[in-house]
């Protein structure tokens, strides 16, 4: 899962319809450029350890900002980013 991170971080992209579909799902009004920057801290900043893939996607669960991001793991692209309990 080492280099899994990296790849995540570096090749991560959106589509128009995700951004607004992680600020409904946060329950806020992000640009897209500061969306990007919450999931690029959090993915730079979450531990490999809280990078699973299960099925045909991967799940970077962040509990200090409390998001999960969904990533899908052939093309890359953010599919959404939840909110988890504390």
């Amino acid at each position: 899962m080492t280099d899994t991170k990296q790849n995540i971080i570096e090749h991560h992209c959106y589509t128009e319809l995700v951004y607004k579909r992680i600020n409904k799902k946060l329950s806020v009004s992000f640009s897209n450029d500061q969306i990007e920057v919450l999931v690029k801290e959090a993915l730079e900043s979450t531990d490999k350890m809280f990078f699973a893939k299960k099925g045909k996607n991967f799940y970077v669960t962040n509990s200090e900002k409390n998001i999960r991001i969904t990533i899908n793991s052939n093309t890359f692209r953010v599919i959404t980013v939840d909110k988890i309990g504390r």
